[in-house]
Formats: structure tokens, sequence, C-alpha cells
């Protein structure tokens, strides 16, 4: 698939989301880290540096939103243009 992101675009976005997810329901690191089993030092790294391990994430997302948001992210697509070559082929 073609994109302009890269994985560490998505990464601080999916950092700002957990983060203020967590202040709009007015949660404290601390009531998140107990919400969610992930420990209070891992979510500060997090909500600085966006690294975490993908299980303490989707713990944190759980925590914080619909986990079954995730599973539609795996779900089958249609198959989408990998380079423009396969693009312009189609046109």
């Amino acid at each position: 698939m073609l994109s302009l992101y890269t994985a560490y675009d998505i990464q601080l976005e999916l950092k700002e989301f957990i983060k203020q997810s967590r202040k709009q329901q007015k949660l404290t690191v601390e009531a998140l880290a107990n919400r969610s089993g992930v420990p209070y030092s891992t979510i500060r790294k997090f909500e600085n540096s966006g690294n975490i391990s993908l299980r303490q994430f989707l713990m944190l997302f759980e925590a914080v939103g619909d986990i079954g948001q995730i599973r539609t992210l795996i779900q089958a697509h249609p198959s989408e243009p990998k380079s423009i070559d396969e693009v312009l082929k189609d046109a």
C-alpha cells in the first residue's frame, strides 16, 4: 500500500490518541495504570516517547476505548495498489 506516513508518524498519533483519551475520561496516569494493568512508569514513558510493547499498547487501548476497533484493522480488505505502476496499470 502506498502511503506518505511512516511507522514513526503512526506511533506518535497512537501515543496522542491514548493520552487524549485518558485526559478526556479524566483519568490520571495512576488510574489508567490501575485500570489497564500497565505499570505507571511504562505509561509515563509511552506518553513521552511513544515506545511501548504491542501487548501493553493493547491493554491501554482496551482501558480507554473499544478494543474491537483494533480487530477491524486486521479484517480482510480489498487489495490496494502497492506502487504507482499498479495504479497506472489499472487506469
